[in-house]
């Protein structure tokens, strides 16, 4: 007794996608939306008044996505914390760590992968000279934790965007080259 193994047939339509899709190239020919290119004096800093500051150099609405640098002085302690989605960073300037994990110092060059639901009080050390510079993408909201571990404040890419226009309108200073995407 012998099977026979036919070869299923491909319906019409598919054939037609498939040979359509054939022609498109593998890559873009050229690029729906051009670059855009933040250098390091385009954006001021937005001061905090305790030593710590603040760049924001995008922001995406559609995606709660909030791209910064961040400046802390030696001795440094934010508040406790988690966010809502992934966090990257990359240290730029100094060393910081996480008072929960105090052996794990990051470093200019360091990398540091955050994922959604992290609790963490950032840290800078005491007898460091010179600030502390990270770029952090942060996806989704911080969440800020007091002493007791109950939810204090909630910072999302709006908010992030709005006090950091509010403070460079305050000072006329020119926040323009600011990326955003969503409004």
């Amino acid at each position: 007794m012998s099977v026979a193994t036919e070869t299923p047939a491909i319906p019409p339509a598919l054939l037609k996608l498939a040979e359509e899709l054939s022609h498109r190239p593998m890559f873009p020919a050229q690029a729906d939306n051009g670059t855009l290119h933040v250098g390091s004096d385009h954006l001021p800093y937005a001061e905090a008044g305790d030593g710590s500051a603040i760049k924001i150099l995008h922001i995406d609405l559609n995606t709660n996505l909030w791209i910064s640098k961040v400046r802390l002085p030696p001795g440094y302690r934010v508040m406790k914390h988690y966010h809502t989605g992934h966090v990257y960073g990359v240290t730029l300037q100094g060393r910081w760590f996480y008072a929960e994990a105090p052996e794990e110092v990051n470093a200019p060059g360091s990398y540091l992968f955050e994922p959604a639901g992290s609790v963490h009080t950032l840290c800078t050390p005491a007898d460091q000279v010179g600030d502390t510079v990270v770029w952090f993408a942060i996806q989704g909201s911080n969440i800020n934790l007091g002493d007791d571990g109950k939810v204090v404040s909630v910072m999302d890419a709006r908010l992030a965007l709005d006090m950091y226009r509010g403070y460079c309108q305050a000072l006329a200073l020119d926040c323009r080259r600011l990326i955003v995407f969503g409004e």
